[in-house]
């Protein structure tokens, strides 16, 4: 049952990054450009489209990999992505850039946990079981 859930998780998360991928590249360019930091020194519109496209290998690889060592590499990469992004968030809170709904610093600043779950999910749902190890 645990196997389940953890793959469940890992194509979860997989699906939420090719979605999100695919909307910092079509629907959500402008949102994303909110999480770049003004201070950043490349433009904002070419970090989204580069980091949409980081993203759509990230969860295309979460969906395809399930060989460990492999998978459990995937999933430090992917938190470590997670880990890289999250200055973006903190941009958009101290800058008070309004996106995807964030639109008072209360909100912007309830945010930034969830990078938390987002690292821990990566990690865990890539774990290799300790039957593996």
């Amino acid at each position: 049952m645990r196997r389940v859930l953890k793959g469940l998780a890992q194509v979860g998360l997989g699906a939420s990054l090719l979605f999100a991928g695919t909307s910092h590249l079509t629907v959500a360019r402008e949102e994303f450009q909110a999480q770049v930091p003004d201070w950043f020194p490349i433009d904002h519109d070419v970090v989204v489209l580069v980091s949409g496209v980081v993203e759509l290998a990230l969860g295309a690889g979460l969906v395809a990999t399930w060989q460990q060592p492999y998978r459990r590499r995937l999933g430090i990469l992917v938190a470590l992505f997670f880990v890289v992004i999250f200055p973006g968030n903190v941009a958009q809170y101290l800058e008070h850039k309004d996106g995807f709904g964030l639109d008072t610093d209360e909100k912007r600043l309830l945010r930034l946990p969830f990078q938390a779950v987002l690292v821990a999910w990566a990690l865990l749902a890539t774990r290799q079981p300790r039957s593996e190890r």
